[in-house]
Parts: C-alpha cells; structure tokens; sequence
C-alpha cells in the first residue's frame, strides 16, 4: 500500500510517500481501501516528534478516514466488503489501506461521497464530544470558540447552532470572521486587534458565555476564567499556546467553573465505540436535514501531503484540507 511516513522528526519536509506491506485486520477488524483523509493539528505535531501515537498504533500519520470496507474480520458483525465507511483512527489514515476496530467504524454521514466525509470524523466528534457531551451546552446558552475558522472551529459553530446556543468565535483575520459569520457565528472576534477578548465578549453580548472551547492553553487560562459566567465549563483540548499558567482558583471557587480536559486519540476502544455510536445516532441526522455540512479547504493527493502540512501551519485555511489516496 501507498503510505506517508515522517522518516524522522522535522518539518514538512520529512515526510515521504512510500510503500508499506498491505495490512490484514484482526478478528475484531475492518481492513479499509482509504479514498480520503484529513489534515490535523495532531499530525503536525507527530511530525515535529511531539505527539508520539499511543501503544499499538501504527507509525502511519492520520487520524480519520473514508472509503470502502474491503475485508472484514472473523469475528466482525454488522459490516460487509464494499460497505462505505469512515472513523477516527488511532494513526494511519494518510495511506491508501488502513485497519480499524470494526466497532468505531461508522457509515458516511448521510448525503455526502467519500471525499466530503474525510472531513468529518475528527473534527465533528472532536466538537460535539467537548462542547455538547462534556461541556453540557444547552439550548439559549453561549458557547465560546477559540480557533473558529479551524476544522473543529467550523464543525463547533455548526453543531453550537443546530443546539440551540449563540456562539462567539476568536479567529485571526477579518476573512476569517467573515467565513465564520457566514457559517452562523453570531460574534467573531479578532484576536490580533482585540487581545482582551473577554471584555470585548462581555461588551458586544451584553454577558458572559457558558461554555469554552480552548485549544491555547496557558495564554488564554485567564481570560477563558473572566469571560465565563457562573457555573460555566471550560474544555480544553489543545496546548497551542503553552501549557503552564497561573490559576487563580478564587475565580474557580467564587463562580463554581468546572475545567475539563479532553483527547480523543488516547480513548480506550471501548470509549471510542460509545462515541461512534453516539456521533451516528445524534450528529448524523443533522446532515441529512442540511443542518451540518463539512468546510472543505482544499482537496489534494496523498502525494502532497507536505505542500498541506505547510498550508496548514500557514493558518490560511478555513476548515478542513483533506489528501485522497
């Protein structure tokens, strides 16, 4: 099979299509002809050496797909060769065949081919898993959005609208802003022109927000505790900013915050599964109604997968930049 490997921590550069022996799925497996993938945060930073993949996953980057099941293993029920397919994956989704647990597998998101649904899996279940599951937000609350034109920016203001809630977005350009609005954000902010975000929330809102979705970290820890309003939640699923921060835990205390940390690429199978199942019987319905749409970037061939990696890290994009295979 076809695959992109990172020959040794680095940049963009070091990454190199390949040919790897074809994997065969285990008892409990699906065994997928990729068509598509996505590019993600978290695959930058396995190529600069800083998010090493779990144990038992493969050294293969990517970590979502789509295609079409091309053998099942013994023990497997409820899917067949041919059966269209797409899941988060551990690792290896940059690579033309790929192995998966058959039950976090899920079937395309209703009306879209292959290629669209690339840009789903991580991004969707990654927004909907930390604002709705564990930040609880709810219908008539204010949903916060670090990163707004980013893939889990785009699918948070989708899934934040179609729950009901105002969102406010952070983003870096007035372009960016703009495709936010237009996608249903009902306040963007640009970070670069107003650092203090949280006054300006408070001012153009009339109040703070609810709930936080962070993926800064330490520079955004302060101002993510002002703007939220008592008995606000915080999760936080990315260290772009940092790690370290001060935390002043009167505001904790005096407001009742709960700060949540979330990743999925570590889950147990067995999480994974509950939330594959959750994502098709609650999320997937929304893009049967139109409700939900993937933000495609741009599309290009596994072979350049480079050239997205740099697009990627130019922050340029709005959603997602997905690699057929």
């Amino acid at each position: 099979m076809r695959a992109i490997i990172a020959q040794q921590p680095g940049g963009a550069e070091v990454l190199t299509l390949t040919e790897l022996p074809d994997p065969a799925p285990a008892a409990d497996e699906l065994l997928v002809d990729v068509v598509a993938t996505a590019v993600n945060r978290a695959d930058v930073l396995q190529r600069k050496g800083l998010y090493p993949p779990p144990p038992g996953a493969p050294d293969t980057l990517g970590l979502e797909l789509a295609g079409t099941v091309a053998a099942v293993g013994e023990d497997v029920t409820g899917w067949s060769a041919g059966d269209a397919v797409c899941a988060v994956v551990a690792g290896g989704g940059y690579a033309s065949m790929a192995t998966l647990p058959a039950v976090t597998a899920m079937p395309l998101p209703p009306g879209l081919d292959p290629v669209q649904a690339a840009a789903v899996p991580e991004v969707f279940t990654t927004a909907y898993d930390a604002v709705v599951l564990q930040g609880g937000l709810q219908a008539g609350e204010t949903v916060l959005l670090h990163g707004g034109s980013s893939g889990v920016g785009t699918a948070g203001i989708q899934l934040a609208k179609r729950a009901g809630a105002t969102v406010v977005v952070t983003v870096g350009t007035p372009q960016k802003a703009e495709a936010c609005l237009a996608l249903g954000a009902d306040v963007a902010i640009d970070y670069r022109r107003t650092p203090d975000f949280a006054d300006e929330i408070r001012a153009r809102t009339g109040g703070g927000v609810d709930v936080v979705l962070d993926i800064i970290g330490g520079p955004y820890l302060q101002q993510n505790l002002k703007v939220l309003e008592p008995r606000g939640r915080m999760v936080t699923i990315g260290l772009m900013g940092g790690r370290r921060a001060e935390l002043d835990m009167g505001l904790v205390l005096g407001k009742r915050l709960t700060l949540i940390g979330s990743t999925l690429r570590s889950r147990s199978t067995a999480d994974r599964a509950t939330l594959a199942a959750t994502m098709v019987a609650e999320v997937w319905p929304g893009f049967a109604d139109g409700s939900l749409r993937p933000v495609v970037h741009a599309v290009r061939p596994l072979a350049e997968a480079a050239a997205a990696h740099e697009e990627l890290e130019s922050s340029t994009h709005v959603g997602k930049i997905v690699l057929t295979c």
